[in-house]
C-alpha cells in the first residue's frame, strides 16, 4: 500500500490493529521493524486525518517489543519525536493526543530479561505523562475520551516506575505526581469535586485541596448513581444496598454533616449477617435521627422515574466505568509510586492521604478512606484499601511517636497528638467501611488492611479501647460465607494478639466470655461457637482440672483458643463457605486448609504473646499440635510444629532464672514430662525423620530444642536418647537448613545438666559441631560456632565442679581440634566470628599443664592467641570484639599459662590497654578493663614497664569516660568508671616498690580527677555491672582497704620518705568517703 493512497493506508492500519489486539498475532522481529518503519514513514507523510489509525496500529505493534524498537526511539521520542509533538498539550484534537500517549505508554512497557528505555527517554515519557495528568478538561473535550487519555497517562507511569524501578528522589517530582495521583483518583466520584495544586508538600497537617461548592445532593446524584441500574452487571447487584448503608453512614466523612455516624454506633448498630453477603435492607442506628433513612430511600429512583431515556442511561452507565477505570488506574500507578519512594519520604505526605478527625465546624479532608467508604465502585473501594495498606505497611517507627493516653492542655497540638488522632480516626473509618461493605474482595482487603493498621500501632501510648472495638466487630466474620475473608478476619485477630503483647486490653479481651461482643450481632454468631466444650471433649484433658458446668462464665475457656482448636480438628460444617470449592477434596473433612493453617498461625502468637492465658489448655494445645503432624499435608504438619516450639518456648521462658512468674504458677514439671512424652510418643520423631520436607524438618529440630531441661532429666532414658539420636543423626543432612537447626539444638542440649557430665555425649557432640563448623553454608557454621561456644562453656562448668576427672578423661585430641578449628572460625565472617573467639577463650581456659607442655599444642596455642589478640584490635563488629576482649579475660584466668614471661602477654595487654582508650563502643571498653582487672598475681602482669603503662591507660580511660560521638554510649558510661575503678583498685592492690614512682606521679598530676571517679564508685551503692557481677559497697570499701594495706606495706618498706604517698593518698579518698 503506497503511502500516497491515504483512505488504504487508514485501512490498513486499522486491520493491523485489530489482527494484534484482538487475535493476538505475533509480528517477528523482521515484520516488525518493516511494519514500525512503514508507520512512522506514514506519520510523517500523510494527512492529519489519517494519524489516529496509525498510532492506534503502531501502539499495538510496540507494546510488548519496547527493547526491539530501540532503533526507533529517536524518531518517536526525541527532541523533535512524532509522539512527543502529537501528545503535546497545544494538541488540539485530542483523539490524537490520546493515542499518542498510548503509543507512548506500551512503549514503556517493560519485557523481563530485555533492557529498558533510556534515562532520557524515561524523563521525556514521564513529563508528558505528568502534563497530561494536570491538565484539565474542556467544555469541547467528550468526557469518555478525556478518561482514555487519562487511563492511558496512568498506564504509562505505572509501567516506568514498575519496568524502569524508577527510583522518585526529587522533592518537586514525587509531590507533582502525588497530586495528579490524588486528583485524579477522585475522579468522578460521585458528589465530590475537589481541585488540587500542581504539587504537594511534606506537611504534617491536611493540605489544601479545595472542593468545589456541591449542590444539595438531590436529583443529580439520585440519577447520577442509580440509572442503568438494570444494565449492571451480576456481581454489582448488592451494589444499591451497600451504597445506601454507605452513604447514610459515611457522609460524616465528607463533611456534608447529614448523617453523624459514630463508633459507638456501629457497634450497637444490629448489622446484617455477614454470612448473607449482601443486604438489602438499609439498618439505621438506633437513636439516630429519620433523615438517615430518608436519605437513603430517596436514592432508591428506578430507571422509570429517572429524566433519563435508556440510552442516555446507557451513556451515563458507561461513563460512570470509564471514570472508574480512571480511579483505578490513579490508585494503581499510586500503589507503585509508594514502592518507588522511601517511606520515610512518603510519610511526609501521610496527611494528605490518610484521614484525620475533623475539626469543630471544619469538614474532613478526603483522603484514601473518602475512597473507600464513598465509591460506588466495589473494585476501585478494594484499590484504595490496598494503596492504604501499602502506606501503613512498615510503619510503625513512624506512628510509635503517637500518644494521646494523657490528655493534653497546651495551646498547640503536638505532632504526637496529631498523628494519635490520625490512628483514631482511621479505626474509625475502617470500621464504618466493614459494617457498610456487601462485597466480598473489598471486605477482604478492609480486614487485611485492618491488620496492617494493629499491626503498626502503638496501643501501649493510646487510650485503650481501640482494639476492643476492632475485636468485636470482627467477631461475626469468623463465618462469613467467604473463605478468604474469613482467612483476613483470622489474620487481624492474630495481629491484635501479637501487637506489643501483652498488652492489658488484649488480656481482658482473651478472658471475656465467648458470647461477649457477639449479642448484637443476631444470626452472625458462629454456630461452632455454641457448641462451648466440644472441642475440650473431643480431646484428652489429663493432668488438668474437670471442667465447672458449662452454664458458669469460669469454665468457658478463652475464646479465640477455642474457635482455632475447632477450626483445626472439628470437622467442617456444611453450612460454611459455598466458595470452598477452590480448595483440593481433603477439605471435604476439614476447614478449607487456608483457613486451618492461619488458625494455627494465630494459636502459635496466642501462646507466644500470652502464655499464661493458653496454659491452662497446655496438653490440649499439644494433643492439637500432634494432631496436625500426623496429618498428610506438609504445611499443616509444619505449622503444628511450629505451635509445639512455641509451647516448649513459652515453658523455658517461664523457667527462666529472672523469670516474673511464681514457681506456683508455672506450669509444673511433671505436666511438661507428661507433654513431650506424648510428644516423643506420637509424631515427633517421625516429623524429624521426613526428608523430603527440609522446612519440616527444621521446625520439628526447633521445636525439639525448646524442651524444658528439668523435664528433659525426668524423662525415660530410651527417649532421652531417642532425641540425642535423632539430633546427631540430622547434623549429618545434606540440606543446610536442617544442619543448621541440628547444630543449633546440639548447642542447647550440651547446657542440659544431665548430658553435660557425660563425656561420651560431650564428644559426640564436639565432634559434631565440628563437622558442621567446616560446613559450607555460612548460617550452619554460624549456628555451629554458637553450639561450640555454648560446648567450651559447659567443658568450664565441669572443671570447677567435676575437677580434674573430667579434665583427665576428655580426648586430648578432641580438644587439639576444637581449638584448632575455633582459630579457624575466627577467621570467618562476623557472625561466626563472634562465637568463634568466645570458644577459643573457654578452650585456653580449660587447658591443663600437660596441654600445654606438650609440643602438639603449643604451635596451636600461640595461634590462637594471636587470633584472639588480632581480633581485639580488628575493625570487627563491636560485638566480636566485645567477645574476644572477654575470651582474653578468660585466658588470663588460667594459672598454667605463662602469663607474664611469654611474648604474646605484652600483645595482648597492649591491645587491651588501646581498646580500653579509644574504642568507640562503651561496651568493649567495659570488658577490656575487666580483662585488664583478671590476673591475681603481679608477676602475671610482667615488668614494672608494663604495669604502668596498663596503669597508665586506665587512668587515661577513666578520664575519657564521657568522651563520645554516639549520645547512645552515654548509658553506659557509669559501668565503665565503675569496672576501670576496679581495676585501679586491683592493680594498687598489686604493686611491687619498683612500680610506685610512676603511680605518685600520675597521683600528683591527675590525683583530683581520679579522686573523684573514686568517690563517687566507693558511695554508689549496689548496681551490676555490664559483666553482670554484683558489687555492694562493702565489697568496695574492703578492696580499697586491701589496696592501703598492701601498700602501706610497700611502702614503709622503702628508704627516705616519698614526697606523694600512694597509701596515704588513698587514705585520704577513705577518709572523705566516711564523712560523706
Amino acid at each position: 500500500v503506497h503511502l500516497d493512497q491515504e483512505h488504504l493506508v487508514s485501512k490498513l492500519c486499522q486491520l493491523i490493529h485489530h489482527l494484534l489486539n484482538r487475535f493476538q498475532v505475533m509480528v517477528d522481529e523482521q515484520n516488525l521493524n518493516f511494519l514500525l518503519s512503514y508507520c512512522i514513514s506514514a506519520l510523517k507523510q500523510c494527512s492529519s486525518w489519517t494519524h489516529v489509525e496509525i498510532l492506534q496500529a503502531l501502539a499495538a505493534l510496540v507494546y510488548n517489543n519496547g527493547p526491539k524498537c530501540q532503533k526507533y526511539l529517536p524518531d518517536l521520542l526525541g527532541q523533535a519525536g512524532l509522539l512527543v509533538q502529537f501528545s503535546d498539550a497545544a494538541q488540539p484534537d485530542v483523539e490524537l493526543r490520546r493515542a499518542a500517549v498510548r503509543s507512548m505508554a506500551n512503549l514503556c512497557l517493560s519485557v523481563p530479561g530485555q533492557p529498558y528505555l533510556d534515562e532520557s527517554y524515561r524523563s521525556v515519557c514521564f513529563q508528558t505523562f505528568l502534563t497530561v495528568l494536570q491538565s484539565s478538561k474542556t467544555s469541547d473535550v467528550d468526557d469518555i475520551t478525556f478518561c482514555m487519555l487519562l487511563q492511558n497517562a496512568l498506564k504509562g507511569i505505572q509501567s516506568l516506575l514498575n519496568g524502569g524501578k524508577m527510583k522518585l528522589m526529587q522533592t518537586d517530582q514525587i509531590g507533582s505526581l502525588l497530586a495528579v495521583l490524588k486528583k485524579c483518583m477522585f475522579h468522578g466520584l460521585p458528589g465530590l469535586s475537589i481541585e488540587m495544586p500542581t504539587a504537594l508538600y511534606p506537611a504534617p497537617l491536611p493540605q489544601y485541596d479545595k472542593r468545589s461548592p456541591v449542590k444539595q445532593e438531590q436529583s443529580e446524584p439520585a440519577t447520577f448513581k442509580q440509572t442503568g441500574v438494570r444494565k449492571q452487571k451480576k456481581g454489582e447487584l448488592a451494589e444499591e444496598g451497600r451504597e445506601e448503608l454507605g452513604d447514610a453512614g459515611n457522609e460524616s466523612v465528607l463533611g456534608a454533616g447529614m448523617v453523624k455516624l459514630h463508633l459507638g454506633d456501629v457497634q450497637n448498630s444490629p448489622c446484617s449477617d455477614p454470612r448473607t453477603g449482601t443486604s438489602d435492607v438499609v439498618y439505621v442506628p438506633a437513636g439516630k435521627d429519620p433523615l438517615s433513612s430518608h436519605y437513603a430511600s430517596w436514592k432508591r429512583i428506578s430507571s422509570s422515574e429517572s429524566e433519563y431515556s435508556d440510552a442516555e442511561g446507557g451513556i451515563q452507565s458507561k461513563m460512570r466505568s470509564y471514570q472508574a477505570n480512571v480511579r483505578q488506574g490513579a490508585l494503581a500507578c499510586f500503589l507503585s509510586a509508594i514502592k518507588s519512594i522511601e517511606k520515610r519520604v512518603l510519610y511526609g505526605y501521610w496527611s494528605a492521604f490518610v484521614p484525620d478527625a475533623p475539626g469543630i465546624g471544619s469538614p474532613q479532608s478526603v483522603s484514601l478512606m473518602t475512597i473507600a467508604l464513598k465509591d460506588p465502585s466495589p473494585k476501585t473501594r478494594a484499590c484504595a484499601l490496598q494503596v492504604l495498606s501499602a502506606i501503613l505497611e512498615g510503619s510503625k517507627q513512624f506512628l510509635s511517636v503517637a500518644e494521646d493516653a494523657n490528655d493534653h492542655k497546651r495551646a498547640f497540638i503536638p505532632f504526637s497528638v496529631t498523628i494519635a488522632s490520625s490512628i483514631r480516626e482511621l479505626h474509625r473509618c475502617l470500621l464504618l467501611a466493614l459494617v457498610a461493605e456487601s462485597s466480598s474482595q473489598t471486605l477482604t482487603q478492609i480486614v487485611k488492611c485492618l491488620a496492617n493498621l494493629v499491626s503498626n500501632a502503638p496501643y501501649s501510648r493510646l487510650k485503650p479501647g481501640l482494639l476492643t472495638r476492632v475485636w468485636n466487630q470482627i467477631k461475626p466474620y469468623i463465618s462469613h460465607k467467604d473463605v478468604n475473608v474469613r482467612v483476613s478476619s483470622l489474620t487481624l485477630l492474630g495481629a491484635i494478639v501479637s501487637v506489643q503483647a501483652p498488652l492489658p486490653e488484649v488480656q481482658l479481651l482473651l478472658q471475656q466470655p465467648s458470647s461477649s461482643g457477639l449479642n448484637n450481632s443476631g444470626s452472625a454468631t458462629p454456630h461452632r461457637f455454641n457448641s462451648c466444650e466440644q472441642w475440650r471433649k473431643a480431646l484428652p484433658s489429663e493432668g488438668e482440672p474437670p471442667d465447672n458446668p458449662a452454664g458458669c462464665v469460669s469454665s468457658e475457656p478463652c475464646w479465640l483458643l477455642r474457635l482455632c482448636v475447632s477450626i483445626i480438628v472439628l470437622p467442617r460444617e456444611d453450612s460454611c463457605s459455598d466458595s470452598d470449592a477452590n480448595f483440593p477434596a481433603f477439605s471435604s473433612v476439614y476447614e478449607p486448609c487456608p483457613l486451618r493453617l492461619e488458625s494455627l498461625q494465630v494459636l502459635a502468637l496466642l501462646v507466644k504473646g500470652y502464655f499464661s492465658m493458653a496454659q491452662s489448655y497446655f496438653l490440649e494445645l499439644g494433643e492439637v499440635a500432634c494432631r496436625c503432624m500426623e496429618e498428610m499435608d506438609p504445611s499443616i504438619q509444619l505449622h503444628g510444629a511450629k505451635l509445639l516450639e512455641e509451647l516448649g518456648t513459652g515453658v523455658l521462658q517461664q523457667y527462666k532464672p529472672d523469670s516474673a512468674v511464681a514457681p506456683d504458677q508455672r506450669v509444673p514439671v511433671s505436666v511438661v514430662v507428661t507433654f513431650w512424652t506424648m510428644m516423643l510418643n506420637g509424631p515427633l520423631p517421625g516429623t524429624l525423620q521426613n526428608s523430603p520436607h527440609a522446612t519440616l524438618q527444621t521446625s520439628a529440630c526447633d521445636a525439639l530444642s525448646s524442651i524444658l531441661p528439668e523435664a528433659f532429666s525426668n524423662l525415660q532414658n530410651e527417649q532421652q536418647m531417642l532425641c540425642v539420636t535423632l539430633l546427631l543423626g540430622l547434623n549429618h543432612s545434606e540440606n543446610p537448613l536442617v544442619k543448621a537447626a541440628a547444630a543449633r539444638a546440639l548447642g542447647v542440649y550440651i547446657l542440659f545438666s544431665c548430658l553435660r557430665q557425660d563425656v561420651m555425649f560431650v564428644a559426640d557432640t564436639a565432634n559434631a559441631i565440628l563437622n558442621s563448623l567446616h560446613d559450607k553454608s555460612p548460617n550452619v557454621r554460624a549456628k555451629a560456632a554458637w553450639s561450640l561456644g555454648n560446648l567450651t562453656d559447659t567443658l568450664i562448668i565441669n572443671m570447677e565442679t567435676m575437677g580434674q576427672s573430667f579434665q583427665e578423661e576428655f580426648s586430648d585430641l578432641l580438644l587439639l581440634k576444637m581449638l584448632r578449628s575455633a582459630t579457624e572460625a575466627s577467621k570467618d565472617r562476623d557472625k561466626v566470628k563472634s562465637n568463634a573467639v568466645r570458644a577459643l577463650g573457654n578452650v585456653l581456659h580449660f587447658l591443663q599443664p600437660c596441654h600445654i607442655a606438650n609440643p602438639r599444642f603449643r604451635e596451636a596455642i600461640e595461634e590462637s592467641l594471636q587470633a584472639l589478640i588480632s581480633t581485639v584490635q580488628s575493625e570487627a563488629t563491636m560485638k566480636v570484639r566485645w567477645n574476644a576482649c572477654y575470651a582474653l579475660g578468660n585466658v588470663f584466668k588460667n594459672p598454667a599459662l605463662p602469663l607474664g614471661e611469654a611474648p604474646w602477654t605484652t600483645q595482648a595487654y597492649s591491645a587491651l590497654s588501646s581498646v580500653v582508650k579509644s574504642c568507640k563502643n562503651f561496651k568493649v571498653r567495659i570488658k577490656s578493663a575487666m580483662a585488664l582487672s583478671i590476673p591475681s598475681k603481679r608477676e602475671c602482669y610482667g615488668s614494672t614497664e608494663q604495669f604502668c603503662q596498663i596503669w597508665s591507660a586506665l587512668v587515661v580511660a577513666l578520664q575519657r569516660s564521657e568522651d563520645t560521638e554516639d549520645f547512645l554510649e552515654f548509658k553506659y558510661s557509669a559501668s565503665l568508671r565503675t569496672q576501670i575503678c576496679q581495676a585501679l583498685l586491683h592493680l594498687l592492690s598489686l604493686a611491687k616498690s619498683t612500680d610506685l614512682p610512676v603511680l605518685r606521679e600520675t597521683i600528683a598530676e591527675n590525683g583530683d580527677a581520679i579522686g573523684s571517679h573514686v568517690l563517687q564508685y566507693l558511695k554508689a551503692g549496689v548496681e551490676e555491672n555490664e559483666a553482670g557481677v554484683h558489687t555492694d559497697l562493702c565489697e568496695r570499701e574492703r578492696a580499697l582497704k586491701g589496696a592501703i594495706k598492701h601498700l602501706r606495706g610497700v611502702e614503709e618498706q622503702q628508704e627516705g620518705k616519698a614526697r606523694v604517698r600512694v597509701a596515704l593518698y588513698l587514705e585520704g579518698l577513705e577518709r572523705n568517703t566516711s564523712d560523706q
